[in-house]
């Protein structure tokens, strides 16, 4: 189960494992819950478990059979780290990352605790991109967790943006990505609190990418900050183009 996707910094999702549990308010109104019983009701082989996790063994080698190079979001429908998800498992699925050069894996998770516990045991070629989420001072902690973490792209996701982050620590972190809930019930994003975080990142000389204003219909609020978009990408990648 590999598919193109419409998240703007990806080009494509790979879900070994599907289903999750909310640990944070970023969780309130997950779209993969909404995205997984809707799959469901649809009778979709791979979601006869609706959003409670489940481990797709077979997909663990699909990136393998994939010769040309592609952006890979690991897990959009879940997250690697979950806690039920096994150590041996994670293995398998970095071992496969390893063996695929030709394509870059980015993956994002809320168990910054166990993903620091872990990282020492895991290989971390070039070509695996590692992010948190964090979605407001609540979880600031997540980035110094991240730090600890020996990938050569450290990212940052701040979606659902619900709160100001104003003071964060970008030291070893190449990559912010900023946006807004969508969706039925999302909560509004203020402007000041993406210019603090596009702020932060240029004095930290991170990339910035603004993904979207989010709200119940987020094609009419659109991606644009202050007159233009911001698609940066990492140094890492900027370097090779």
């Amino acid at each position: 189960m590999a598919t193109n996707s419409t998240i703007e910094w990806t080009e494509m999702t790979w879900n070994p494992v599907t289903g999750c549990t909310k640990i944070s308010e970023g969780c309130r109104h997950c779209y993969a819950e909404r995205l997984a019983l809707r799959l469901r009701a649809m009778e979709n082989p791979r979601y006869t478990n609706g959003f409670d996790l489940t481990l797709h063994d077979d997909l663990v080698e699909l990136p393998r059979r994939m010769k040309r190079p592609r952006m890979i979001f690991v897990n959009s429908m879940s997250d690697l780290f979950h806690e039920d998800v096994p150590e041996g498992f994670i293995g398998r699925v970095f071992e496969t990352m390893n063996d695929c050069p030709q394509h870059t894996f980015q993956i994002l998770t809320k168990r910054s605790d166990r993903l620091r516990k872990m990282a020492g045991g895991l290989g971390w070629p070039k070509n695996v991109w590692m992010g948190v989420s964090v979605e407001d001072e609540r979880v600031i902690g997540r980035i110094d967790d991240l730090r600890t973490v020996p990938a050569a792209v450290r990212f940052l996701s701040c979606e659902p943006l619900i709160g100001p982050l104003d003071d964060m620590n970008l030291d070893g972190i190449g990559w912010v990505i900023v946006g807004g809930e969508s969706g039925p019930g999302a909560r509004p994003m203020k402007r000041e609190w993406v210019e603090s975080i596009l702020n932060q990142c240029r004095r930290a000389n991170a990339a910035f990418f603004f993904k979207q204003w989010g709200g119940t219909r987020k094609d009419k609020t659109g991606r644009e900050l202050n007159g233009r978009t911001y698609d940066e990408l990492p140094a890492a990648i900027a370097k090779d183009k």
